[in-house]
């Protein structure tokens, strides 16, 4: 925190995004409705691949974390920014902006992990097929995620030591709805370069491992797919990949945007705009990008709503 010459901060504002009444309570219906989407979609996920042992497999282990994740953001983003379009405070405090933006830091560090865990998942899968039960073993899997956790706890802890120790000394005022590293990096009246190098080369050593995961992954796929001789296997075996892919298109479309470019480019307008996107609305649509293009899913879904129409005629 601040001392010395300068003004200690205790809390920062929230700017967010207007100060009409009319389009605040508008905003507020819209992400009410997205959150609400977010919590049961993922819940109803994480619920039915628990419930169906048939979804007891490495991609559905790797899914629930996913949809664990996604509620973890709709957790850490939503109530603050719901907060601030009914009340006229738009105020937290320093140690709440530090534990939000840590949190957060988790959750999409952790995601990116995810992502090339199930992309591996998915090239045992499809090229070793017969050794897939073998490779990816309970206990790989466990790995894979804790290891996940752990890399992306490690990244948040260190991402906000380094930048809540900075000065703040010109404003409190974070042009942003929720406290997140560039708008904050534009209030300190530090040198934040070692804190862009810092948040640039930690965000880009987890993004270069998973994406060459992904890459190299689907490189294999993508060849093994066209040896298949006829074209409903091809379909069958791409259709596996479908939802990943969509997933992936998704989140890494804004990722790189945003956090992988110096703090300095940012336009706290547009990234305000692609905040949204990313952080609430690829939350919602995940569990029906997983659902809506996924046989097992639907089949499963299908199963459990029958045993109740049987156990409610009996």
């Amino acid at each position: 925190m601040a001392k010395g010459n300068f003004t200690t901060i205790t809390e920062f504002v929230l700017l967010g995004f207007t100060d009409n009444q009319s389009i605040k309570f508008l905003l507020f219906i819209v992400f009410l409705l997205i959150d609400l989407m977010i919590v049961v979609g993922n819940i109803g996920m994480v619920t039915l691949i628990w419930i169906d042992s048939r979804l007891h497999t490495p991609m559905y282990f790797f899914l629930s974390n996913l949809s664990i994740l996604d509620i973890g953001y709709s957790s850490v983003i939503a109530p603050r920014t719901l907060i601030t379009f009914v009340t006229e405070s738009k105020t937290i405090s320093f140690t709440g902006c530090a534990l939000q933006f840590f949190f957060f830091c988790i959750a999409v560090s952790c995601e990116c992990c995810l992502l090339g865990a199930m992309a591996y998942d998915r090239f045992i899968a499809i090229c070793n097929p017969l050794l897939d039960t073998a490779i990816m073993s309970r206990k790989l899997c466990n790995l894979l995620v804790v290891s996940s956790y752990l890399t992306s706890c490690v990244n948040a802890a260190v991402q906000t030591a380094f930048i809540f120790n900075l000065s703040f000394c010109r404003s409190n005022i974070i042009n942003h709805f929720f406290c997140d590293a560039p708008p904050i990096l534009k209030l300190s009246c530090s040198d934040t370069r070692v804190i862009d190098i810092i948040h640039f080369t930690f965000s880009t050593a987890i993004a270069f491992v998973t994406i060459l995961t992904i890459l190299v992954s689907y490189t294999y796929i993508v060849v093994a797919i066209l040896r298949i001789n006829s074209a409903e296997g091809r379909r069958k075996a791409f259709s596996t990949c479908a939802s990943h892919l969509m997933a992936l298109t998704l989140f890494y479309g804004t990722a790189v945007f945003m956090y992988l470019w110096p703090s300095s480019k940012y336009s706290m307008e547009q990234d305000k705009i692609i905040s949204v996107f990313y952080t609430l609305v690829i939350p919602m649509l995940n569990p029906l990008i997983y659902s809506l293009r996924n046989k097992e899913v639907k089949e499963a879904f299908k199963r459990l709503l029958g045993e109740k129409v049987v156990a409610q005629r009996h």
